[in-house]
């Protein structure tokens, strides 16, 4: 006469080791990794610590590495939409200077490289390549993606939507604040050196984070 098999039964050392990892989540499926993420999309953040206007991730220029702009939480961030073959283009010397100048005090630019003016139509890499090798651009330079219109990236639909302007052209700018409201707003013509638009940068600056 054949034995039943005895039901399985863990040690009672196991099995408050097992209770003891489920309750500190040890046993929960792992989190997303960023290369797992859509490279374009809004990132979830906690409460009062990700403003809606950085709340975006995006590829970076160089290597489409995901950047998630709430690292730039607390920061005065200056966004500009660029391009390789326009008649503001020498104006990417003098964000680069503004940033070198102003980043440490906790300034940001951040470019957007956009054939939306039909001045940007190289590909990723000879965009990157221009901006290092011509102006030495080192500010953070997001993927190549439309700033206006229905096809706008989710960042530039909000600022239009915050604004109430779209880029006009190549070199349009926005200021977004330490707490992370849009506060002004420049035409391509404001140069990076404009002593109103380096005046308000200087005042967001000295503002409490």
């Amino acid at each position: 006469m054949s034995r039943r098999p005895l039901p399985f039964r863990l040690s009672v050392p196991l099995a408050a080791a097992l209770t003891l990892a489920a309750a500190s989540g040890a046993l929960l499926p792992a989190p997303l990794r960023a290369a797992d993420k859509p490279a374009t999309s809004t990132v979830p953040a906690a409460a009062g610590a990700c403003p809606a206007s950085l709340n975006f991730t995006f590829p970076r220029l160089q290597d489409d590495a995901p950047q998630n702009l709430c690292q730039y939480a607390g920061k005065v961030v200056l966004v500009v939409n660029t391009a390789s073959y326009c008649g503001f283009t020498p104006q990417y010397e003098g964000l680069e200077a503004l940033y070198a100048k102003y980043n440490a005090r906790g300034l940001v630019v951040l470019g957007f490289p956009s054939n939306d003016f039909s001045q940007e139509p190289g590909s990723q890499k000879e965009i990157a390549d221009f901006c290092y090798n011509t102006y030495g651009v080192k500010f953070p330079m997001l993927g190549k993606s439309h700033v206006r219109g229905s096809e706008a990236n989710p960042m530039y639909a909000l600022l239009a939507k915050q604004t109430g302007t779209a880029p006009k052209w190549n070199f349009y700018k926005y200021l977004i604040g330490r707490d992370g409201k849009v506060v002004a707003s420049y035409g391509s013509r404001t140069t990076p050196d404009d002593k109103e638009l380096v005046a308000k940068i200087e005042s967001l600056l000295a503002a409490p984070r």
